[in-house]
């Protein structure tokens, strides 16, 4: 039995696949919206070429005025830059597909920037 391709197949394996978004990616999304937060820039002022973003559908409406019960966790204009270097190296090691090394810079990244007002 010979199996002789159809132009449809070939067609389908020479087609473009949709690009699908990585966790790391969307985690990535989110940590820069994060970062552009009225919190965030209550701490780190506003960072040239970036602006407030606002309507969160899972933002709170104020910031809290209370100290954070952890106070390693309290975020410093020091800790958001370096978050910021962070997510760069994270965006680099998603586009070289190395997913655990993303992961990790990005829990990195969560851990410096902490508990945003």
């Amino acid at each position: 039995m010979r199996i002789v391709p159809t132009l449809t197949a070939v067609l389908l394996v020479l087609s473009p696949l949709p690009v699908l978004a990585s966790s790391c990616a969307e985690q990535i999304g989110t940590i820069e919206r994060r970062l552009d937060s009225a919190g965030a820039i209550q701490v780190a002022g506003l960072q040239d070429g970036h602006s407030v973003r606002t309507g969160s559908p899972k933002g709170i409406a104020a910031a809290r005025a209370d100290a954070p019960s952890d106070p390693e966790t309290l975020s410093t204009a020091d800790h958001v830059a370096v978050a910021r270097t962070l997510i760069v190296r994270a965006a680099d090691e998603d586009r070289r597909g190395d997913k655990r090394a993303c992961e990790n810079t990005m829990t990195q990244a969560k851990g410096m920037i902490g508990a945003l007002p």
